[in-house]
């Protein structure tokens, strides 16, 4: 059964695939640089859907020896080779193919122009529908993760949850969806620019602008992904309602230390050092082991409960 992640990579990679085929066309007809440039742009995000599908489907394979811990993490790297593709690929070209027209000049025909505008239109449609998707499946993670369930998310709440989330695919996603349409308006730009005077520098300005903006967005999720990649912990906001449930138990007497870090988008590694009050036997440290346990599943339902550690201060 497919996730959220799942689908808001399929929806991009469909739209992207017919994209990427219509401005190659376009580009070849029109030879407009920042044409090319958004091409080179949807076929690197056509190769980074596929690569995203990777690894989301080896995350799911089961934990062996080599991996006790399971492969979850497979994520974290695919979607780190995904922005290293978005600056080595789409944003190096961009910045290549604005350049070369710029100084070298470029044959441009300005008769073809509606061609590019059809196209541009039409993939921004796409582009919009694949950003509705993937960000429908963001707010629906505010939500889920939220005590009191808001009706309507505010823009605070999204800026954090963008910070926070540890789901790297649905964060590609909607980062490239941003970066399309963004590029789109520019190549727009630049294209009706160069029509109205027939001065092919705005058309070729449009395509370094391109570049320029994938390799920042290349680097906000290359930065994203190192994060978790090295191990980031578990969202504050999480974090601390664990602290509360746990020293809530009232035969906790203190909680000495919690360490946690994320193993995949919903997995994370729990270690749990408590201080119980004195007197209690066997079977009821046991239990308030278990309870330390069930709680901290509460809280992270999709936590495997063998990746939690509780340890007994002696």
């Amino acid at each position: 059964m497919a996730t959220g992640s799942t689908k808001a990579v399929y929806a991009a990679l469909f739209g992207n695939l017919g994209i990427a085929a219509t401005k190659f066309v376009a580009a070849a007809v029109t030879g407009s640089p920042s044409m090319w440039a958004e091409a080179y742009h949807s076929s690197s995000d056509t190769v980074n859907q596929i690569l995203l599908l990777v690894g989301i489907r080896i995350s799911v394979k089961p934990a062996t020896f080599s991996h006790q811990f399971g492969f979850g993490k497979s994520q974290f790297f695919w979607s780190f080779v995904v922005a290293t593709m978005i600056f080595g690929i789409s944003g190096v070209l961009a910045l290549e193919q604005g350049f070369s027209s710029l100084l070298f000049g470029n044959e441009y025909h300005a008769e073809n122009h509606m061609i590019n505008y059809i196209v541009l239109a039409v993939a921004a449609g796409f582009e919009g529908n694949a950003l509705r998707i993937a960000f429908r499946q963001f707010k629906q993670a505010i939500i889920a993760r939220s005590d009191n369930k808001p009706k309507k998310i505010r823009f605070k709440s999204l800026l954090s949850e963008f910070k926070e989330s540890k789901d790297p695919t649905i964060l590609t996603v909607i980062v490239e969806d941003s970066a399309a349409l963004l590029g789109i308006a520019i190549a727009a730009t630049g294209i009706l620019l160069t029509d109205i005077t027939e001065n092919t520098v705005y058309d070729a300005i449009s395509s370094i602008a391109i570049g320029s903006i994938l390799m920042m967005f290349a680097f906000f999720l290359a930065r994203e992904n190192r994060g978790l990649l090295i191990g980031e912990s578990i969202d504050k906001q999480q974090f601390e309602k664990i602290i509360r449930i746990i020293e809530g138990i009232p035969e906790v007497n203190q909680l000495v230390t919690m360490k946690t870090m994320h193993l995949g988008p919903k997995d994370a590694l729990i270690g749990i050092e408590v201080n119980l009050v004195d007197g209690l036997d066997t079977d009821k440290i046991e239990q308030v082991t278990d309870e330390i346990e069930q709680n901290v599943m509460s809280v992270l339902p999709e936590v495997k409960k063998e990746h939690i550690f509780v340890e007994i201060e002696r």
